[in-house]
């Protein structure tokens, strides 16, 4: 079977989607390119006017997006009527500030023969994206909105559970008026992606994803040279220390950790709580779960949906027993979640240490690890004894005291008093075996463009 749309709900397999041919991957590889050499000279409000399109498009699309998006994933339909508003945000961000991103930069230089020196830049070709399925339409934006704007072209290889989705982006972008084959998603086999990348024309590839899989796609990039750019699993820290405002806390932990059913790779997977705090919050904390309601994604009503796909519920559920029989304690908690569906129990972990296998792993579901900390500097030792360093949260009414906790976590962002959140404004990234590379910001728009010295002097100045 090659790409598939399965209602995670149902089980249903609505629609199937065959493999791209070699000759399909090729194809598109000589028309990517032959769109990136027009596209590549294009004036920024060109651009711009054509990026501001694609946010209007998704506005008016919305629904149809969000449908999609819990029809392949099994999200909210809350959810994923949000995600579909933040991807008209990115494509909004990125016609207003890109060309003031990308703007040539002056340098001063010492030089004792004089001159001036000035960098720009300049799109490289293609870029390939290798997909996740937790925030479809999320992931497919961040490298889109960037790279488009930064003159190159994208090739995507999504997922194979969100064939629809990604067929929707892509036809949204030349409805937007892009030119045909600047964007071209591909039903690709992970054997395309060292075809894709071998291919001269391709500059490099960002990937989202697993570590397994990150790891594979840098290999196959350091073998033909080309630029790589991953954001990879995490196991990010909640800290709340204990000045804390306990109900705050709670709140930060539901929305951090119980987002889209806690599939989402910045989520704050393990809660160190403050000794002095940990028995209020660990109440409260189950009874904010008491509240949820398990049941269709689509119904208003429900408020707790299915994992993405049996094979997903049946990992975390295969992490949960394998921490159990090491010696930690798991409690289920929350209302009975359906029988049928790709559901997880919400489940507190408690007594993990370091001796449990499961412990330097990342858990993508509805699985909250407690940890009771005493102090601040047992906090941080806890936060920071993992393999990964994406993102991470400080909760504490002393913003100053925050801060500083927070400079001393190893990550690529920490946040204060909220969820970990990647916005266009602020490059996102991880550290250690979550990745490297930037996406966002100043930096993530650079990424694959070079960056060109240009250093001048003026005629008979070196004579």
């Amino acid at each position: 079977m090659g790409y598939a749309t399965t209602n995670p709900y149902t089980g249903e397999v609505v629609q199937e989607f065959p493999y791209a041919t070699d000759a399909e991957v090729d194809a598109a590889l000589e028309a990517g390119h032959a769109a990136f050499q027009a596209w590549r000279t294009t004036p920024f409000a060109e651009r711009s006017r054509l990026m501001s399109n694609a946010a209007r498009l998704m506005r008016e699309r919305r629904e149809e997006f969000a449908r999609l998006n819990t029809l392949e994933m099994g999200k909210l339909y809350t959810e994923a009527l949000g995600e579909a508003d933040v991807v008209a945000g990115i494509f909004d961000h990125y016609a207003r500030h890109a060309e003031e991103l990308l703007k040539p930069v002056h340098l001063d230089i010492t030089d004792p023969q004089g001159g001036d020196a000035i960098v720009v830049f300049q799109p490289l070709g293609i870029v390939l994206a290798v997909e996740p399925w937790n925030v479809p339409l999320f992931q497919m934006a961040r490298p889109l909105s960037a790279q488009l704007m930064a003159g190159n072209a994208v090739i995507l290889k999504h997922a194979s559970n969100v064939p629809q989705c990604a067929a929707a982006m892509e036809r949204l972008i030349g409805d937007a008026g892009f030119p045909a084959d600047l964007f071209t998603s591909l039903y690709a086999t992970h054997a395309h992606i060292e075809r894709i990348l071998s291919d001269p024309r391709v500059a490099g590839v960002t990937l989202t994803g697993s570590e397994a899989a990150g790891a594979r796609v840098a290999e196959t990039a350091g073998k033909y040279v080309k630029k790589c750019v991953l954001e990879l699993g995490g196991s990010d820290a909640m800290i709340v220390v204990a000045d804390v405002d306990v109900d705050h806390a709670v709140w930060g932990a539901m929305m951090g950790r119980l987002s889209i059913g806690g599939q989402v790779c910045v989520s704050d997977k393990r809660l160190v709580i403050a000794d002095a705090l940990y028995d209020e919050f660990t109440a409260k904390l189950t009874a904010s779960v008491e509240a949820l309601n398990p049941g269709d994604p689509m119904d208003p009503d429900t408020t707790f949906a299915p994992l993405s796909s049996q094979g997903a519920a049946d990992t975390v559920k295969a992490q949960i027993a394998d921490a159990a029989a090491h010696g930690a304690t798991a409690t289920p908690i929350g209302k009975p979640v359906p029988a049928t569906g790709a559901f997880v129990q919400p489940t507190i972990l408690t007594g993990l240490t370091p001796d449990n296998p499961v412990f330097y792993q990342e858990i993508f579901g509805p699985v909250l690890s407690l940890f009771r900390a005493v102090g601040e500097e047992q906090a941080i030792a806890i936060a920071n004894d993992s393999p990964y360093g994406l993102g991470g949260s400080v909760y504490s009414t002393n913003i100053e005291r925050a801060v500083k906790v927070a400079e001393r976590i190893e990550a690529g962002a920490i946040t204060i008093n909220k969820p970990t959140t990647a916005s266009p404004e602020l490059p996102f990234g991880g550290i250690k075996r979550s990745g490297y590379g930037r996406e966002f910001g100043d930096s993530g728009i650079k990424e694959f463009t070079n960056a060109k010295v240009i250093n001048t002097a003026a005629p008979g100045q070196l004579s």
